[in-house]
Order: structure tokens, then sequence, then C-alpha cells
């Protein structure tokens, strides 16, 4: 049950890119078929709406917190996309393919091979998903997300969003399709694409990446933050980099944000607390 807006879930969307997975659409309060309305695509989609069914019992709360801030007045009303994740395919369908194969072949076995803290697996196979993932945004998801609702598809009216891993590939999406996107939202962008900072062959790659790929600050916007703390702590060197690397190509103003949270973790019930900010920057009135 939501608490604002109303939620249509699209159960095991096919695609013939990826593994079927639920599509969670969330309606603005009032929603008016005669309006067309700016469209957000959030990544991680199951962890949006509903503590109860997510693997930490924490969610972003999506329909309360945007349902107060269009109650304000303080942000255009707009639709939410929700796109569930691969389950045990996340890391490979959210790690820009692009910096991955550029990498040398041992370096590649290096980062496929990589463990989590407790020891398991990062990667449930040796290939990376992340180009199969966008094109099925930008080939299946959006076409049907634009006959079945009432979006805009002006560039400029459509974003995509998400948190962690899922700021990584919003980021990579950005990228990849700057003539479908006009904006991407990356909270606490797990740079490293792995856990750990040693040896890791893949920031440097995605900056190198990101110097030639960065699309127009003049057509495009961009926000980022992070906590301090838990996973989050991790990231200060990598966003400082990210940050010049931005300003060097003209990123200012309006068009750019990147903003610290003290002593916040890396979950969804930091990033609740303020997603009014990356809101605001991409839907401000």
């Amino acid at each position: 049950m939501v608490h604002s807006g109303t939620l249509i879930r699209h159960a095991d969307f096919h695609s013939i890119y990826i593994t079927p997975r639920n599509i969670d659409v969330w309606l603005p309060p009032g929603y008016d078929k005669a309006k067309k309305y700016p469209v957000i695509y959030m990544n991680d989609g199951q962890m949006l709406f509903d503590s109860s069914i997510t693997w930490n019992k924490k969610e972003w709360g999506i329909d309360e917190e945007a349902g107060q801030l269009i109650e304000k007045g303080s942000i255009k009303p707009f639709i939410a996309v929700g796109i569930w994740n691969g389950g045990a395919d996340r890391h490979r369908e959210y790690l820009p393919q692009k910096p991955f194969n550029s990498l040398s072949a041992s370096d590649r076995n290096k980062l496929i091979s990589a463990g989590r803290t407790d020891g398991s697996p990062v990667f449930s196979a040796d290939t990376i998903l992340s180009d199969a993932y966008l094109l099925f945004l930008v080939n299946e998801l959006i076409p049907f997300i634009n006959k079945e609702y009432s979006v805009s598809t002006k560039r400029q009216q459509t974003f995509i969003m998400g948190s962690s891993m899922g700021g990584l590939i919003s980021l990579y999406a950005l990228c990849e399709y700057p003539q479908i996107f006009g904006g991407a939202a990356c909270l606490s962008t797990h740079w490293p694409g792995i856990f750990s900072k040693e040896n890791n062959p893949f920031p440097g790659s995605l900056f190198r990446y990101l110097e030639n790929k960065i699309p127009s600050p003049a057509r495009h916007k961009i926000y980022f933050d992070r906590g301090t703390a838990t996973l989050d702590s991790l990231y200060a060197d990598y966003q400082d980099t990210a940050d010049s690397l931005f300003t060097k190509k003209g990123y200012t103003g309006s068009a750019y944000l990147s903003k610290i949270f003290k002593g916040e973790p890396h979950d969804e019930n930091a990033w609740r607390k303020r997603i009014d900010h990356p809101l605001r920057f991409l839907l401000d009135r």
C-alpha cells in the first residue's frame, strides 16, 4: 500500500536483453492523463516503496517523500518508474561495461574474482551485462512507459536515478544515451565497483571513460552525493576526482550539484532522509 499517489506493478516484464523483472510505476497524486509529466527511472526498484519486501527491511519511501514535496509545491509532479534489479546479477547489470572492457584481461579477471567482506563472490558470472541492461531501458522499457503513461518524451524531462551501484549505472546511462536522458541523480555512488580500493583498476578506467563521454552541460544536469560513514567512507577521494572532472567539462551552477552528508551511512534510510535534494535538483519548479 502506498501513502500517496498510485502504484502499478507490471510483474515479470519480459525482455530480450535481460531476465524478466517487476516494474513498479508510481503515479503522483491527482495524476491526469491530459498532462505530460517528467519521469524518473529508478534503479533497485524493489527498495523504493515497501520495506516489508526488502532484504534489509528499509525503503526509500518515494511515495511518501515525493508526495509531500509535490503537495508543498516544492517540485513538479512526476512519474517514478522503479526497475527491480536482477538479484544475483545486480553487479553484472550495474557495473559500467565499456570501462570494464577497456581493462587488461588480468585486471578484468581480478575484478570478476573479487569477493565481498563475508567472502561471497561479488559477481555471479564472468560477463558484464550493463550494456544489455541499458538496451532494455531504451529499446523496451522507455517505449512501453511512453505508450502506457502520460510522460513527457522530451530529453529534458527524462531522468535516471539510483544509489550505490544504482548510482554508477545511472551515470553510465547518462553518458551512453545523452539523447534519451536529460539528467541523472547518483546517491552514494559506488565508485570502486567492488568492495576494495587496494589495487583496484576499475575507478581509473571509469574516469578515463568519463573524460571522453561526459555529455554537454548545456543540455544535461547531474547530481552526486555521499555520506561519510560505513561504505560511504570509501568514496571521498573518488568523488573529489569526479567533481574536478565534471567542473573541467563545464558543469557548474544549475547543471551540477555534489553534496556531502556528514555521518550518514550507506543505506535506504539515509537516502530517504535526503531524497528531497536530488528531487528538487531535477524537478525544481
